[in-house]
């Protein structure tokens, strides 16, 4: 029921007109009407979020950009900017292929509409995904151009040349714009679109070269939009009021009395979930965001908790290892001999070491938050930042008792996401408040310590890893068991493959374990750990499942090496085979096994490994990774040069060293950012990030227990890219894959003590120190 404190405050008519709702962003005060839903897009790096229009008519050769009469190329971009200049880096792909100036070039970040397909971005896909698409648009818009050019003049399309937004043939020049001017309608099937030629990787002109970023000047300015900036005429601000469980609490009373009398308090609503999104919500509204805040910490709830109130991390740890220890749990991934019976049964000597982790939290910048209201023609508007439109918005549908077409998602800069808001679960509330409100604009808000409660964290794991030998320490068979909560089972099942034993698993859970190495045979099992699932939203983080399932890999392929009594370096590149299963197949992972080798080669000899002249208890530890997964492997190698405190137990790290072969490096400025952010991420979580389920909850909620890692602990960081010309793969997340493994191989060459579990704490060194004496 909606109180009279709103009611006085809605406009007449029922649903709000279009007209009375505008954004503005308060830095620069600009302020402009949304466009209509056929258009449904916005530039939120420009002021104001306002995309460029065409001058004159334009020419629209696919639907990924136009081209207008004043020679202005505007490219749509269904990525999210989370920082990582993704829209830059996909233009440049166009522009390059389409031969146009890049100061013509502009770009707009798409609202949701069917046609754009699969908007998602995540696992460091954006890029590798983009590369073939934009590449054909832009040769497409090329070849459209010189065929009305040489038509124009009657020549041959085979004597002319594009460059710079121009077409000519012997004397004969015209621009791009004109050719516009003139009427062009052509147009390409998806066949013509593949079968078109691409210009030779010798001819980019823009790929792999310093550019300027399309949106760095509103970022640098402060006028880049970002969610929290919406604001929209009359609109009224949520803050939640959190149940005691992520899953399974109900409401059973709200007494609001106290603060019935406080400024700005408008009303209290318990919401109706049929999504299930956020069973047992309860949000608190005001007329502005403290008020809001203020009044929800004298509102009284009472709760019926879920059954995981009382969990903790050791009991979803325990879990993990009783699943492990059955051995009809999980699913067997495809790798190229996964039955490992024989070599096991036959083995000399075998080694077995178990690994894990705590839970992770994002804790992004910006904490979660959404904007909803339904407009005059009756669709629900969503305005947030958000790494998978579509997967939230059939979720909104069904909280909204609507079709997910009725729903738009308009598309904001994304103030850190870390695959945060992969999970859009923060928009629900603010729609569900709104239809309370009967369709009112709502600005719904969750401060840090909620933020972190309702995270959707990276799952705590445990890893069980062995390795068979034969009498002459040959390596016969590997089996790696990892048990952990599934993001990807919970969110989005219909994208799990099936294992040979016919059982889904979820990649993103387990992608690394089936690294490169030849081993023999190899058994994969992957784990979905139920009561992880059932106690919180396992989610998506930086590095997903490789930034703990690497961990484990090379830290126990340095286990191995130490006990064949082979140099850890030479262990691993005798076992770098490029054959077979490890050969590598065209065109995203050609090479194979033997380019995840040059990597280790060059960053051994880069951070001087094996020969650099250390001071005591200091050492240098390797680690090399394939980034997020073999259908697209980023090659990493990394070594970190650490000096342990026997007294303390800390750890010092004072230098990462890491050389990457991502393919065709796109944007070279780009490239070493993402790769810089991910070593120190990989950093962080090596030594910094951990908390615990208590109580069914995440222990700690702020940075005052919370500590991700602080600028006076970052070490430099020498990055060195390997020229090829193959094609781009991800690099988002595969620098923060090396790292921890790299650290822990350190710490035990610097001091003997052998670290198992991530964070890598210093009360930690100093108990594996006491051990190994």
């Amino acid at each position: 029921m909606i109180s009279d404190k709103i009611r006085s405050r809605l406009p007449s008519a029922p649903t709000p007109t279009r007209r009375g709702f505008l954004i503005s962003m308060a830095a620069s005060g600009a302020v402009f009407g949304f466009p209509k839903t056929s258009i449904a897009a916005m530039d939120p790096a420009a002021a104001g979020g306002v995309p460029i229009e065409a001058v004159g008519q334009s020419f629209e050769p696919t639907m990924w950009y136009w081209v207008d009469t004043a020679g202005q190329v505007n490219v749509n971009i269904i990525r999210a900017e989370i920082g990582q200049h993704v829209g830059t880096a996909i233009a440049r792909i166009l522009a390059d292929e389409l031969e146009v100036a890049w100061e013509d070039v502009h770009i707009t970040y798409v609202d949701t509409d069917p046609k754009w397909g699969t908007m998602v971005t995540g696992g460091s896909w954006s890029v590798w995904q983009s590369w073939p698409v934009y590449r054909q648009a832009g040769a497409a818009g090329r070849v459209a151009f010189i065929e009305a050019a040489a038509a124009k003049w009657g020549v041959d399309p085979g004597t002319c040349e594009a460059r710079n937004g121009q077409v000519t043939s012997g004397e004969n020049t015209i621009s791009y714009a004109d050719l516009v001017s003139e009427g062009l309608s052509r147009s390409f099937t998806d066949e013509e679109l593949s079968a078109l030629p691409l210009k030779p990787h010798s001819d980019l002109r823009l790929v792999g070269k310093d550019v300027t970023a399309l949106d760095i000047a509103a970022k640098t300015t402060g006028a880049a939009i970002y969610g929290l900036d919406a604001k929209i005429d009359g609109m009224v601000y949520a803050v939640p009021l959190l149940p005691p469980t992520r899953l399974g609490s109900s409401v059973t009373s709200v007494d609001d009395s106290a603060a019935k009398d406080m400024k700005g308090y408008l009303q209290t609503i318990t919401l109706d979930d049929p999504s299930q999104t956020v069973p047992g919500w309860v949000v608190v509204l005001g007329e502005t965001l403290m008020a809001a805040k203020l009044a929800s910490e004298v509102v009284k709830v009472e709760w019926q908790a879920g059954d995981t109130a009382a969990v903790s991390e050791a009991d979803i740890q325990s879990r993990a290892r009783a699943l492990i220890a059955d051995d009809a749990t999980g699913a067997i991934l495809p790798t190229e001999t996964p039955d490992t019976t024989a070599a096991f049964d036959a083995a000399s000597e075998t080694l077995e070491a178990e690994y894990t982790t705590s839970t992770v939290l994002h804790f992004q910048l910006e904490p979660v938050n959404a904007t909803a209201f339904q407009n005059e023609d009756g669709k629900w508007e969503i305005h947030t930042g958000n790494q998978w439109q579509s997967l939230i918005l059939p979720t909104l549908g069904a909280a909204l008792g609507v079709d997910q077409t009725d729903v738009i998602m308009r598309t904001y800069m994304v103030g850190g996401g870390f695959g945060r808001r992969l999970n859009g679960d923060y928009t629900v509330p603010a729609a569900l408040t709104s239809k309370a409100l009967n369709g009112a604009p709502v600005k719904l808000v969750l401060f840090r310590e909620d933020d972190s409660k309702f995270d959707s964290p990276r799952s705590p794991s445990v890893q069980k890893l062995q390795m068979a030998f034969d009498s002459d320490k040959k390596v016969t068979g590997m089996q790696h068991h990892a048990a952990a909560g599934w993001p990807t089972q919970i969110m989005a099942p219909g994208f799990l493959p099936k294992g040979v034993n016919d059982e889904p698993y979820d990649i993103f859970a387990i992608d690394g374990a089936d690294h490169w190495y030849t081993v023999g045979t190899h058994k994969v099992r992957a784990i979905s750990n139920d009561l992880a699932n059932r106690t919180f939203r396992p989610g998506w983080l930086r590095s997903v499942g490789p930034g703990w399932t690497n961990f484990a890999v090379e830290s126990f392929m340095d286990e191995a090496a130490h006990f064949s009594g082979v140099d850890p370096l030479k262990f691993r590149l005798d076992h770098l085979i490029a054959e077979g299963y490890n050969a590598g197949t065209s065109p995203d992972s050609v090479g194979g096994a033997s380019r995840q080798a040059a990597v280790l080669k060059q960053v051994a000899e880069m951070s001087g490994y094996g020969s650099a002249d250390l001071d005591a208890d200091t050492a240098i530890g390797i680690a090399t990774t394939f980034g997020q997964s073999r259908s697209m492997p980023t090659w990493t190698a990394c070594a970190a040069q650490v000096h342990v405190d026997r007294a303390t137990g800390r750890i010092e790290v004072q230098k990462l060293s890491m050389v990457i072969d991502c393919g065709t490096v796109v944007d070279p400025d780009s490239a070493h950012g993402q790769t810089q952010g991910a070593a120190l991420w990989g950093l962080s979580m090596a030594l910094y990030e951990g908390t615990e389920i208590e109580n069914g909850n995440v222990r700690d909620r702020n940075l005052g227990t919370y500590t991700p890692v602080r600028m006076i602990d970052t070490p430099p960081i020498d990055i060195a890219f390997v020229p090829s010309t193959e094609v781009p793969v991800g690099l988002g997340e595969p620098g923060a894959t090396p790292v921890a493994p790299a650290i822990a191989n350190a710490i035990f060459n610097a001091v003997g003590a052998r670290l198992r579990h991530l964070p890598m704490t210093p009360d930690a060194v100093l108990s594996a120190m006491n051990a190994a004496q």
